[in-house]
């Protein structure tokens, strides 16, 4: 896809649990190459092993990886029991974007048919790309070590002092721990 028109408006969706490094170079990036940023925080309705934490906590940790950017705004996208209503809340959401960006195969083909669509690490200089995960993050979060430095420093202080790396393990430690093991 050819991007040389910089369209001035562009929509992505993650579920952002958490924000880790990757996410910030992927919303740094479009922060910086387009006018408005809408983040749409998916899942948000949705608490368990994948999305441990709340649409509020996800929102802080949004605003705490971009702290000098004011040209992005934050919108929780519920999960919908139909494609079809989802898309329709995206739709009304987001509203006309010139570009939708996603990684997520399941994502594109549903929004295809209303947007051009993109993927992240089209606007991330190689230079910037970070091999990580949330699935990585969350699986070394469930064993208590090597996650602060998958995340922004800002991030990872706000789970300290906020408890919600013991919550997670409390809540979901065992679980994602053994959810890693079958699906690998």
């Amino acid at each position: 896809m050819n991007f040389s028109s910089h369209p001035a408006y562009a929509a992505i969706l993650g579920r952002w649990q958490p924000v880790h490094l990757g996410h910030q170079a992927v919303l740094t990036a479009l922060c910086e190459r387009f006018e408005r940023v809408v983040i749409g925080i998916g899942s948000s309705n949705i608490e368990d092993y994948r999305n441990p934490f709340s649409v509020t906590e996800v929102t802080e940790m949004l605003q705490l990886s971009l702290p000098t950017y004011t040209n992005y705004t934050l919108n929780p996208i519920p999960d919908q029991t139909r494609d079809r209503d989802w898309c329709r809340q995206v739709v009304a959401v987001f509203g006309r974007p010139e570009l939708f960006i996603t990684a997520n195969p399941w994502v594109k083909a549903l929004l295809e048919q209303d947007y051009p669509v993109a993927a992240p690490v089209q606007f991330v200089p190689r230079q910037n790309h970070i091999a990580v995960s949330a699935t990585m993050v969350r699986r070394n979060l469930a064993q208590g070590r090597g996650w602060r430095d998958l995340l922004p420093p800002s991030v990872a202080a706000y789970i300290l002092e906020n408890g919600l790396d013991q919550r997670f393990r409390q809540q979901f430690g065992l679980y994602t721990l053994a959810m890693d093991t079958i699906i690998q």
